[in-house]
């Protein structure tokens, strides 16, 4: 179906990607502008919605929303966000479905941001988002997953609440629930699993040493801890941990067993979205035979049961056609 006018799909604005770059430099006339306090911004993220809003003369004036993946999961705050975007500020793993719903003069910027890849600096998107809405531009931070769930949203709110900003939050879907629905996995069971974990598999590459205080937040995760906790009844949604996964095994192998289950899930929501069943004694190996890799969940615990039972029902016939 042809979409006009509001409703007309986006494209990226080469010229602009060209000055976001030039701007890294500090010498740039732009980037000294980028680095100038303000007092008014809207931002957004994806799934999510982190929403902001400028004090305006016009009151009324949406500054925010958004989502990412699978598009029927986008709010209806998020579409109407999108909609009336001026600059929207796009992570990697937004897909051209979501950026359907903005309108056609509307300006986007792409700013990725993944793990063990060039990525843009956080510094750099929160200047450009201040300086763009300082400009009167209605601007959207669009970025797949929860903002507050291990999307630098915490970092984000900070950063605009010092500039004398207010942050409304909208919530979305973050990535672990994303990933666990559509393999059948209910991260809480009655008979299974009586809570769940969210917990990113690595830690900051500037982390402190942890001695006390804010600094003890910031260690690598402790996974005998963790796998304590799984063995008591809790499911783990294990974040990147895909690049970090044999330690991660070795980790958790420390209090539960080998035949503990596991799913992997990449790409969670997207079309390409690929899976995997395996047991904690074959995860690292599972990961590497079915060379699955970032962005993925995995989901540790007796909730995967559900889901191990089907695939080897579903193999049953083929094993029993290859016998005959």
């Amino acid at each position: 179906m042809s979409r006009s006018g509001a409703d007309a799909p986006a494209t990226p604005s080469k010229a602009w990607d060209g000055a976001l770059h030039k701007c890294a430099s500090k010498r740039n006339p732009l980037a000294h502008t980028l680095q100038m306090k303000t007092r008014k911004v809207a931002t957004a993220f994806s799934w999510i919605v982190f929403r902001q809003r400028r004090r305006l003369d016009r009151p009324g004036i949406p500054r925010a929303a958004v989502p990412s993946g699978d598009p029927d999961l986008l709010t209806l705050k998020a579409v109407r966000a999108i909609r009336q975007a001026t600059v929207l500020l796009v992570d990697d793993l937004v897909g051209d479905s979501v950026l359907r719903y903005a309108r056609r003069s509307a300006r986007i910027v792409p700013v990725g941001k993944r793990g063990g890849c060039v990525s843009t600096p956080q510094a750099f998107i929160e200047r450009l988002m201040a300086a763009e809405a300082l400009r009167g531009e209605r601007v959207v931070r669009l970025k797949g997953g929860d903002p507050f769930v291990f999307g630098r949203g915490g970092e984000e709110a900070e950063h605009l609440r010092a500039l004398g900003l207010d942050v409304v939050v909208v919530s979305g879907i973050t990535a672990g629930l994303a990933a666990a629905t559509p393999i059948d996995v209910p991260l809480t069971h009655r008979d299974h699993a009586h809570g769940v974990i969210f917990v990113t598999g690595h830690a900051r590459r500037d982390a402190r040493p942890a001695t006390s205080g804010a600094a003890a937040t910031q260690r690598s995760p402790h996974w005998p801890t963790l796998a304590a906790a799984a063995a008591e009844g809790l499911t783990l949604v294990i974040y990147m941990g895909i690049a970090t996964v044999e330690s991660l095994q070795a980790g958790l192998s420390t209090a539960l067993a080998a035949d503990t289950p596991v799913a992997i899930v990449q790409h969670a929501s997207l079309p390409q979205q690929r899976s995997a069943l395996c047991t904690l004694g074959e995860l690292a190996a599972t990961v590497e035979r079915k060379a699955l890799d970032s962005p993925a969940i995995i989901v540790v615990g007796d909730v995967v049961k559900a889901s191990l039972l089907i695939a080897e029902r579903a193999a049953q016939p083929e094993r029993a056609r290859l016998a005959s």
